[in-house]
């Protein structure tokens, strides 16, 4: 059964959490970058409610691949790939009218604001499209591109060039509108399709004898995201704009005037956008959209809520994934009616085995879905979900699709409750529950064909050593035949299966090349922390690999430090990394045939040291801070942040590992602790003067917008 967050132990709440991380992330790559939803959006966010509401209770077992440090997924073969200078990033989540009062109570507390202060807001309809983010030099297009994971996205030029809707050039850039020019400017906003052509473009497919779209959503995505450009100039797509990333120039002060100034450039703005004064014209805005979402010629799945006040803006930043003045209030929940056919145990890649329902494809919200996750053995007994019962379904979230509940008096008769299987379907091994954990785990490992199969794809997946050529249906293919055992063996395939690959169908001299150099370049280089989360130690998500790469430099020192009997104390020095973490890596390397593994991998590939992604330092990497007594210029909250974004650590009490403490007016304690211990003790403008160098941006003279964190 699944338990109250509140009641969960800290060994069930780590299974969860390692749980909703996967699902998560396998339902991202399914929306974002395949374009084909597995669930419905409110399913999607009930899994990221539930992972925030776990990790709320559990700070210290936050996963480096947390859901709420991730945004989108990964790109896709086939596009040239381009870095956002300003990272595009998500937004949290509001489902409630009290979560709107709490989100803005929050902002009034970091800005140190009166709880009565207003807070003028912009609500927009939230456009359910795919978001792009379009370069402008002096008015002209030079780039565009998806969002991506919201670091690195797609170059849809040319795509997005064949959009009607879309200005280029500028109207009236040149002109000193608001006494500065703007020379450079990343415009964002969202490519849809309204319902009226979505109908007709599917009849059209239909007719031609081809494939049709779920809903306008994956319409648009998968039309805006063809390699060939021509697809995409035949496809009805619209835009509208609403944001913006790097600019040389912001004159604007506040969001409305902003979008003021994309409209006198041609830009199309949504015309329901409205500036709102307090929470009663937010949730008086909800309640309309709420109303006339069905009447809309496009999809909506919510409303943004913006704080208009750039240099509130400023003031508020971000936190992992999100801003923290802008959010997003879905709209509840889409359910529909169908039949389980079938459920299904899954294997994973650490041996989690999870039902699965397969169902009769049903439409929820837009999307067909056939299938639907059960969670856990507890989850089945929960809901007695069975074998051909009439079940609700919903999507939350746009991503994965759960089971709500079942029908029972459509229940056949003779349907008889699942019996969670003891052993593993995959290689007939134990299956069983570790302590309280609400999982159950194949106890095959490595003889575990499933697991082996899963830990191989991950080895080589896009996040991973990225091997082009080595797919899914090409791993489980090799692994049938012998060729591919363990990881070690891919650097061997050319020296011993050459031949052999040669015979397979589909596969030619120019496949087979095209695989061994894939293979070579890896081994020629690879990133630390791709290597890192290559191996597939449970609980190093791609997060946790940097901060491990980051840590230790080079893989030398890493595999050195979890050599010695004290490497679990040296990873639980490391910031994000909580116990349970650091007794599976410390357990990872103990395990003698994993070293014998590490010991063959490692002189196959050349593991090259980390690097970080601005090729410098952070002003305050490395450092710890304690703050002490009132600051006059920001708020605690508004001060660890931005030290945080700096590099820095920040503890809550004085140590000798502290680097030096922060004291404002009537410092009490800590201040008396740090001069015992002869800690540094600096003011708030001292601190003021280290960050400086981190709020600068520049533009150089290849036009080339940086922001300097």
């Amino acid at each position: 059964m699944k338990k109250a967050v509140e009641t969960l132990t800290r060994e069930e709440a780590a299974a969860e959490l390692a749980f909703l991380a996967e699902q998560i992330a396998l339902n991202d790559i399914a929306y974002h970058q395949k374009d084909a939803p597995l669930i419905s959006d409110a399913d999607y966010d009930a899994l990221k409610r539930r992972n925030d509401a776990i990790e709320e209770r559990f700070p210290d077992l936050r996963r480096s691949d947390s859901p709420s440090l991730k945004v989108g997924a990964a790109t896709a073969d086939g596009f040239e790939k381009v870095v956002h200078t300003v990272p595009m990033l998500s937004l949290g989540n509001l489902f409630s009218e009290e979560d709107v009062f709490d989100f803005m109570a929050k902002i009034r507390r970091f800005l140190g604001l009166p709880d009565n202060a207003e807070i003028e807001m912009v609500a927009e309809p939230k456009i359910d499209g795919l978001s792009f983010s379009a370069v402008y030099e002096d008015g002209h297009l030079t780039v565009a591109a998806t969002r991506g994971d919201g670091a690195v996205g797609e170059n849809i030029t040319a795509n997005l060039k064949t959009i009607k809707d879309l200005p280029n050039p500028l109207n009236e850039i040149s002109e000193n509108l608001f006494d500065a020019p703007v020379h450079h400017i990343e415009v964002r906003g969202e490519v849809y399709m309204s319902k009226t052509d979505f109908l007709a473009l599917n009849q059209m497919q239909a007719t031609a004898g081809k494939k049709t779209f779920a809903n306008p959503r994956n319409a648009a995505a998968g039309s805006l995201r063809q390699l060939d450009a021509a697809i995409t100039a035949t496809r009805p797509l619209k835009l509208f704009a609403y944001a913006v990333g790097a600019v040389d120039v912001e004159p604007w002060q506040t969001h409305a005037a902003f979008l003021e100034k994309l409209k006198s450039w041609g830009f199309p703005v949504n015309p329901l956008i409205r500036v709102c004064k307090n929470e009663a014209e937010m949730l008086s805005f909800y309640r309309d959209m709420i109303e006339r979402r069905s009447s809309l010629d496009y999809d909506i799945d919510g409303v943004v809520y913006k704080v208009n006040r750039l240099d509130l803006q400023r003031r508020l930043g971000f936190i992992a994934r999100s801003p923290r003045w802008a959010v997003a209030h879905k709209f509840p929940a889409q359910q529909a009616v169908t039949r389980l056919k079938r459920i299904r145990i899954q294997v994973g890649r650490t041996g989690a085995l999870t039902p699965v329902a397969d169902l009769e494809p049903v439409n929820v919200g837009g999307v067909l879905v056939s299938h639907a996750t059960l969670h856990n053995a507890d989850e089945l007994v929960r809901k007695d979900i069975r074998e051909g019962d009439t079940v609700v379904i919903q999507r939350a979230g746009d991503v994965i699709p759960q089971v709500v509940r079942v029908l029972t008096d459509k229940r056949p008769t003779g349907a008889i409750p699942f019996v969670f299987p003891d052993a593993c379907p995959a290689c007939g091994a134990r299956a069983v529950r570790e302590g309280d954990d609400a999982v159950i785990y194949c106890t095959g490992s490595l003889t575990c064909p499933a697991q082996v199969v899963e830990g191989l794809k991950h080895f080589v997946s896009k996040n991973a050593l990225d091997i082009e050529g080595l797919g899914e249906k090409n791993i489980e293919l090799f692994y049938r035949l012998g060729w591919l055992c363990s990881s070690k063996d891919i650097f061997s395939l050319e020296k011993n299966h050459a031949f052999d690959i040669l015979q397979l169908e589909g596969w030619g001299q120019k496949s087979a090349s095209n695989l061994f150099e894939a293979i070579a370049r890896v081994a020629a280089g690879t990133d630390l922390d791709r290597f890192i989360y290559a191996l597939g130690i449970r609980e190093v998500g791609e997060a946790t690999a940097r901060v491990l790469a980051h840590h230790f430099g080079t893989w030398a020192a890493f595999e050195t430090a979890m050599k010695k009997e004290n490497a679990r104390d040296q990873l639980l020095e490391i910031e994000s990394v909580g116990p349970v973490m650091a007794d599976y890596i410390a357990d990872f390397f103990a395990e003698p045939h994993n070293q014998a593994l590490l010991q063959e991998l490692c002189s196959a590939v050349v593991v090259r040291p980390f690097i970080s992604d601005t090729g410098r330092s952070l002003p305050l990497a490395g450092k710890t801070i304690v703050f002490t007594g009132t600051l006059t210029e920001m708020t605690r909250a508004e001060a660890k942040a931005l030290a945080l974004a700096a590099g820095a650590k920040v503890a809550s009490s004085v140590s000798a590992k502290t680097s030096f403490v922060v004291a404002g007016a009537a410092a009490g304690s800590k201040l008396k602790t740090a001069e015992n211990l002869n800690i540094p003790v600096v003011s708030e403008a001292d601190f003021h003067q280290m960050l400086d160098s981190t709020q600068k941006t520049s533009y150089d003279d290849k036009k080339t917008y940086r922001k300097t964190i």
